[in-house]
């Protein structure tokens, strides 16, 4: 299943949302998949703290991939 992603406007949301769904599809579990896209969030956002990184990568999972919603999520500032 390959699903567009390039109306993400940031590039930590992008690259969060493009990691978990090919996670997934390879068939890593849920939760490893989330914890491998919160490190990969922190990797673009050293500055950001776990909780507030979990709270971004399951905003954006939930609005991309479980509601497949394409409008803009609130976030971190960068492009």
């Amino acid at each position: 299943m390959v699903v567009e992603t390039s109306m993400i406007a940031r590039r930590c949301e992008r690259a969060v949302v493009t990691a978990y769904r090919e996670l997934r599809q390879v068939g890593t579990p849920d939760l490893n998949a989330f914890t491998a896209c919160t490190t990969l969030y922190r990797i673009h956002h050293p500055e950001s703290s776990l909780n507030e990184a979990r709270r971004l990568v399951s905003e954006w999972i939930d609005h991309h991939v479980v509601r497949g919603e394409t409008g803009p999520t609130p976030g971190c500032e960068c492009p």
